[in-house]
């Protein structure tokens, strides 16, 4: 599905407005009501004046205007599929979501940091395909490889450091799962982006990208954070309240470990990359890609996208009609019903 003019979203806004300005003009009117007479004359003088009305003309009208915006946001909806050939190299990227991430030494925090820096490297894409991994204590697929880009930056915007129960930073478990991305047993562009903090608890990676490097892999890290460090605050609401302690009631600092990236990166016929600056990293994925050999695949992608601005359009037109003929005064059905205790 695309959006064709996506500036029209803004336009929802107006819908709390109107409920707001309903709401108001309903409190005045009843301050004005009561001047003049209380609530059992009134409803002697008017018997058929119908809160339930109100109330339902208004959501019909707010449906309505919504109804209208979407008809100007106008949808699209693919129609036609056709297959492409590409060529490209295989990246995924395994990002760290552990708590130490949330340290501030980088900013915004690291873990804010590296979903930009994924995010730029993807911006720069051509035809390659990409996958994504979240890992901790353990590593879990977010993304398979894919070429479609929108999608992998909204499961990377997503991320978070509370998807992951098992806390830790197991790098061996991302590289492992790794391997399972790549679907071509002759592929000879299998790239890994590990970007993280380095703060290895398995003691198991260099290991791990020693074997990933024997099954075709290249492993390039990406150290995130500062060699100083910073306290690992804990947040409610977005709000600080306190910073991590170990056992003895001392804030804990975590610091950027390049040694262990480093390691990895090595064994695994990669290099390591500092984070800090995101133009460079970018530009260095960038020269890395462009030094690969591409190999060529298939993939499948809508050629032809309908609108479907009518539907909605058709839906507003309706609705509007409808709030027309809806008057404000109880109709015999709804009597009955009594609804709100209009009759009393």
């Amino acid at each position: 599905m695309q959006l064709e003019e996506k500036i029209w979203f803004w336009a929802f806004l107006l819908i709390p407005i109107l409920l707001v300005m309903f709401l108001v003009l309903q409190i005045w009117k009843r301050k004005v009501q009561n001047k003049f007479a209380n609530q059992d004359i009134l409803k002697r003088l008017s018997p058929n004046r119908s809160l339930f009305k109100s109330v339902l003309k208004i959501a019909v009208l707010c449906l309505a205007f919504a109804s209208l915006t979407m008809a100007l946001v106008n949808p699209k909806i693919g129609s036609k599929l056709e297959t492409v050939k590409r060529e490209g190299v295989d990246i995924v990227f395994a990002v760290d979501v552990s708590k130490s991430m949330l340290a501030e030494d980088i900013a915004p925090n690291r873990l804010d940091k590296s979903k930009q820096l994924v995010t730029q490297i993807i911006n720069n894409l051509a035809s390659d395909r990409v996958g994504i991994i979240a890992y901790a204590g353990k590593a879990f697929p977010q993304l398979p490889i894919t070429t479609d880009y929108g999608s992998a930056k909204m499961f990377l915007n997503n991320m978070n450091t509370d998807m992951m129960s098992s806390q830790g930073t197991a790098i061996n478990e991302a590289i492992e799962l790794a391997k399972t991305y790549y679907d071509d047993d002759q592929q000879t562009n299998r790239v890994l982006v590990i970007i993280s903090d380095g703060e290895d608890h398995s003691e198991a990676a260099a290991t791990v990208a020693e074997e990933a490097a024997e099954a075709g892999i290249r492993i390039f890290t990406i150290g995130v954070g500062s060699e100083k460090g910073g306290p690992i605050p804990l947040k409610r609401n977005g709000v600080i309240l306190n910073y991590k302690k170990d056992g003895q009631g001392e804030t804990v600092i975590t610091k950027l470990n390049e040694d262990t990236l480093k390691d990895i990166a090595e064994e695994a016929n990669g290099v390591y990359i500092n984070g800090n600056n995101t133009e460079k990293v970018v530009e260095d994925i960038r020269d890395i890609l462009n030094k690969m050999d591409k190999t060529e695949f298939e993939s499948k992608q809508f050629a032809a996208y309908e609108s479907q601005f009518q539907w909605f359009l058709g839906l507003g037109i309706l609705l509007l009609f409808l709030d027309i003929f809806l008057l404000e005064r109880k109709t015999a059905w709804l009597k009955k019903l009594n609804l709100f205790n209009e009759n009393f």
